[in-house]
């Protein structure tokens, strides 16, 4: 297939997949916020109430009316008339004019007459009867407003959204006891190649343990998906035909690991184009490491091909299926980045875009990430790795103390 002579870059070979994957979610279902972190919003949430719903002190001290205050100062300070006791989760029974206050506990809710609270620390209880403040309070200093946090009506959390434990926090406090999510994709996760063992096996010379089974399973998982091991499959096409066309009619999505290159004996290709149309979209990618990396669409359901050497499938994994199980998801794929500086010279080739592991470091107060020059073949690229960074596909490289973002694992 002469697809493969003609490399195509990054974007455009995402482009040409994603028209073939409608932004979903395809299929939700309503589980309670226990259960919800790390989902995917298939709704907008709408606040139901105000947060938090009251005025309420953000410290220990003196409810007041912020004017009562005003020149007050330790040689002049303002004399006001205790009226009460405000304590949390009371509501409160008092109501304040010029020149009163009421004492507060953090989190009380602020009386009607007063807009501000005055820190204890800068108050001194002269009688039972009557507080002096030696330090001036603006309006709202100390209170947070009845609709402060979060006003009724407000758009809280967006479709698409995966939920943390902070969102989970605010669906509590707004009385959303369930949410409804989408459900990810099943995603069959197949292994290919003669040199290939179960985990559990004894490699003999010459073999190896499929290793990049489980980490695109966890990957899968990791994103929402549901994924399924469908084992490894021998370098003879009938089977690999037969396997790939049992997993693609009972999956949402395929993903093969190894064999997708043009090797005498890779057969992934011709098993994949095998599936339906449109078929194989793209096979090469101007990528590095990933080089031999096949997308494709069988009948509505995207199939990627993944080279076997263990860097190389993850960052390709990583560059196509996670954004494409995020779309079927209706959501974008979360990406924690740190800015650094480089730690050595990395030398690139124009036309290519280059994914470099590194680990990061601190010195001086700022962050380097020194590369990780291991061959994609290898495992502890990745491991040893807090990272990855990119070179842009027309630049010769990224010399030593460049600023770069790296894109957290």
């Amino acid at each position: 297939m002469s697809l493969f002579l003609s490399l195509t870059p990054r974007v455009e070979a995402w482009d040409k997949l994603k028209e073939h994957i409608a932004v979903g979610p395809r299929e939700t279902e309503t589980v309670t916020i226990e259960d919800a972190v790390n989902r995917v919003l298939a709704q907008d949430i709408m606040a139901p109430v105000d947060l938090p719903g009251f005025s309420r002190s953000t410290k220990d001290g003196y409810a007041v009316l912020a004017s009562s205050t005003f020149g007050a100062s330790q040689g002049l300070p303002a004399l006001l008339s205790l009226k009460g006791r405000i304590n949390m989760g009371e509501s409160a029974k008092v109501s304040l004019r010029p020149d009163e206050c009421a004492a507060i506990a953090t989190g009380g809710m602020v009386p009607e007459g007063a807009d501000a609270v005055v820190m204890e620390e800068v108050c001194e209880v002269l009688d039972d009867e009557t507080i002096a403040v030696t330090q001036p309070v603006a309006p709202g200093e100390n209170v947070v407003g009845e609709d402060e946090d979060i006003p009724s009506g407000t758009l809280v959390l967006s479709r698409g959204s995966k939920l943390r434990p902070p969102d989970i926090g605010a669906l509590a406090a707004m009385g959303i006891t369930e949410v409804e999510v989408a459900v990810g994709p099943r995603v069959a996760v197949i292994s290919t190649g003669d040199e290939l063992t179960g985990i559990l096996e004894d490699p003999v010379p010459g073999q190896i343990r499929d290793g990049n089974a489980y980490a695109l399973y966890s990957s899968v998982k990791a994103l929402g998906g549901r994924p399924k091991l469908w084992g490894i499959v021998r370098d003879e096409y009938e089977v690999m035909r037969e396997v790939f066309a049992k997993a693609h009619a009972e999956s949402d999505m395929v993903i093969v690991s190894g064999g997708s290159s043009i090797g005498e004996r890779d057969f992934t290709r011709q098993a994949i184009q095998s599936l339906g149309e449109p078929g194989i979209l793209v096979h090469g990618a101007a990528i590095k490491p990933g080089k031999p990396t096949i997308l494709a669409v069988a009948e509505g359901k995207p199939v990627f091909g993944l080279p076997g050497h263990p860097m190389s499938c993850l960052v390709v994994f990583n560059l196509f299926c996670a954004p494409a199980i995020a779309r079927w998801m209706g959501a974008t794929v979360d990406r924690l980045e740190i800015s650094a500086r480089l730690g050595a010279n990395v030398p690139s080739i124009a036309g290519r875009e280059d994914f470099v592991s590194v680990k990061l470091r601190e010195q001086d107060g700022e962050v380097w990430a020194e590369p990780i020059f291991s061959k994609s073949a290898v495992i502890s690229g990745l491991v040893y790795a807090d990272g990855i960074m990119r070179i842009p596909l027309e630049a010769e490289g990224i010399e030593f103390g460049e600023r770069i973002t790296v894109k957290l694992f």
